[in-house]
């Protein structure tokens, strides 16, 4: 028998009346939801309160995903309160090269961005190239710093994360010389990266700004002793930063070497203005993104055919997919499974692979024939760093220094490492982001403070959002691109977004885990408990008036509330 008070739903329910009187339930009544017993039953609105809400900014997907540490959402709530050039000058504070970026930039923040899961993701990286071409047409500049600490620091090497580390220590008040073996600063950027892509007056401009700035950079200088130059120089610090700029060799029975040239040295000649004669037909062995670069290269110099060469598959190649995407829709064709056996006056001889139980290309023992004026050579590059190896105490793993991943410092006290010269993936952004980070070591080196490990925020997922505040769905704005016809010389193929785009483009931010002030909360408390600060200054709740029922937090869109155990 049921005692009183119980519900086979445990559920609390009153004592049942003796059989000869009506029963007066929910059900008789027509009601939806039956009555608690407040003598026995709890609730989430009582005069006991069990939890509470509190403001919280959680780390949005975006800037979490980003190599160069920008806070990605807040120049995009800028942006969307019409501050372009606040926007820039956030943006800023973490990456010197947003129109750079903008351009080059393999966009994990998009991959990340929860925004995916509703209608596709933000196109941050064609606001971030928008926000740079307003600072490149507007000539903003960035502010000269205003002390000096005493302390000098030698880069070596001016490519994105030499400039990157100057740009950041020179904002720190030290004194900050780049020496870069090239005649030109940019490094990768300038030599690797095709124009079509990278434009050099974008390049050119936005390295600028960081000599008005106030860095030094000494070209057409190679440094062979670094122990000597620290030494003559004064310098406090080192940070090493050189490309890799070396191909890797392999070893092809050929007899006319003259046909075989390596991919980074074809792309460095032609960035240079140079049209090496190439034939009618190409072959570019390897297919990670310089391969791609190299066989697009080939047919804006008259190449018929262009053909890329790998031993793998396409699902295992280097490139990135919209690389080989391109490439395919310029005419580039793709020959997977087939590696290079030999070269003779005509053509190659490539085997046939295939893949073994675990994934591995290996050799069939069939034969056919390619044919091919040049063959252009992409299997890897490395970077160049020989002249480190007579440092004591320095340690190296091929051809990359070891460093300390806190602190990017090497074995050898105040000498410090980053993008090309350490283990790492080789892109811009990543360069860029150990420029920053390494920046940062070094201040805190040369002030003898203890370095200090950041604790990020929980990472807001999409299914933390509550979505109902945006509405219907809003795709992505496109760019402009150059039909695949034009596509026969340097000119840029990708344009940008224009004024309006952009800022379309920036409200489909989410905000995810950050209040953006849509007063929800405040709409939804039936208490009167949410008190508004005035713009910019967010909310904060009346405690004596809350009773944590959390409509605040079922009403918060961002997820920038949460409801945590009164007392905690």
């Amino acid at each position: 028998m049921e005692q009183p008070g119980s519900d086979p739903r445990g559920e609390a329910t009153a004592a049942q009346p003796a059989a000869s009187s009506p029963v007066v339930t929910a059900k008789t009544r027509g009601d939806i939801t039956e009555l608690p017993d407040l003598a026995t039953g709890t609730s989430r609105v009582g005069p006991v309160r069990s939890r509470m809400p509190i403001y919280v900014d959680l780390l949005p997907p975006c800037n979490a995903g980003c190599p160069a540490g920008e806070n990605i959402q807040e120049w995009l709530r800028l942006i969307k309160h019409g501050k372009a050039e606040a926007a820039w000058r956030q943006l800023t504070r973490d990456n010197p090269f947003p129109a750079i970026h903008g351009r080059v930039c393999y966009h994990p923040c998009e991959v990340a961005c929860n925004r995916v899961e509703l209608d596709g993701a933000v196109s941050i990286h064609s606001v971030e190239r928008f926000l740079g071409d307003e600072g490149i047409k507007h000539g903003w500049q960035f502010e000269k710093p205003r002390h000096s600490t005493g302390h000098k620091v030698l880069v070596i090497g001016a490519g994105p994360s030499g400039l990157s580390a100057a740009y950041h220590l020179t904002r720190l008040g030290h004194q900050v010389e780049i020496r870069d073996s090239g005649d030109k600063p940019g490094g990768m950027m300038r030599w690797g990266i095709p124009e079509y892509r990278l434009p050099r007056d974008v390049l050119d401009a936005e390295v600028a700004r960081l000599v008005e700035m106030g860095v030094t950079i000494t070209l057409n200088h190679t440094v062979t002793d670094l122990l000597a130059e620290q030494t003559q120089g004064g310098f406090d610090a080192v940070f090493v930063a050189v490309g890799a700029h070396l191909s890797k060799r392999v070893d092809i029975p050929n007899q006319d070497a003259s046909r075989m040239v390596d991919a980074v040295s074809f792309l460095r000649d032609v960035a240079s203005g140079e049209r090496p004669v190439l034939g009618r037909k190409v072959a570019v062995y390897g297919a990670g993104n310089t391969a791609m670069d190299a066989a697009r290269v080939a047919r804006r110099l008259g190449a018929e055919e262009s053909v890329i060469v790998y031993r793998r598959t396409k699902d295992q190649m280097p490139a990135h997919e919209l690389e080989a995407v391109e490439a395919e829709r310029e005419g580039v064709k793709m020959n997977w499974l087939r590696t290079i056996s030999s070269m003779d006056e005509a053509d190659l001889t490539v085997e046939i692979m295939e893949l073994d139980e675990n994934g591995k290309a290996r050799g069939t023992g069939q034969f056919e024939k390619l044919e091919a004026d040049t063959v252009i050579l992409a299997i890897g590059q490395e970077a160049d760093t020989g002249f480190l190896h007579g440092i004591p105490g320095m340690s190296f793993n091929g051809d990359v220094v070891n460093v300390d991943p806190t602190t990017l410092m090497t074995d050898v006290p105040g000498i410090f490492a980053g993008g090309d010269a350490v283990p790492s993936d080789r892109t811009v952004t990543i360069g860029v982001g150990h420029g920053k980070k390494a920046a940062a070591q070094i201040d805190g080196w040369l002030n003898r403070a203890t370095p200090r490990q950041r604790v990020k925020h929980p990472v807001v997922t999409f299914d933390d959002l509550h979505l109902w505040y945006f509405g219907d769905d809003h795709t992505q704005r496109e760019q402009p691109e150059l039909a695949v016809e034009q596509r026969f010389d340097f000119d840029e193929v990708v344009g940008g977004l224009d004024a309006d785009q952009a800022l379309f483009e920036a409200q489909r931010c989410l905000s995810c885990g950050n209040c953006f002030e849509c007063d929800g909360c405040l709409g939804a408390c039936p208490e009167d408990a949410v008190i508004k600060l005035g713009e910019g200054h967010r909310y904060r709740f009346d405690y004596e008036k809350c009773t944590g029922c959390a409509s605040c937090y079922d009403q918060c869109p961002v997820h920038a509330i949460e409801m945590i155990p009164e007392g905690n």
